[in-house]
């Protein structure tokens, strides 16, 4: 489900065989570092900080493989 998030929601995406939960951080809008890996974000290919819940570590995520939960 692409869409637009907000910095707070709580999301899930497929990871491996089963599926990763974790909280947005900001959007991503500029090229930027992730983890050691380059981000090619623009305003118009954006993509999501996300936090996962289990590990705390720091994804960028495109908003089609995000789904929003409660």
């Amino acid at each position: 489900m692409a869409g637009e998030f907000k910095r707070g929601d709580r999301v899930e995406w497929k990871f491996g065989r089963g599926r990763a939960v974790g909280v947005v951080r900001k959007k991503l809008t500029t090229r930027t570092e992730v983890g050691g890996q380059v981000v090619a974000a623009s305003k118009d290919d954006p993509r999501y900080l996300v936090e996962t819940e289990k590990s705390r570590k720091q994804a960028a995520k495109r908003p089609g493989v995000l789904k929003k939960i409660k």
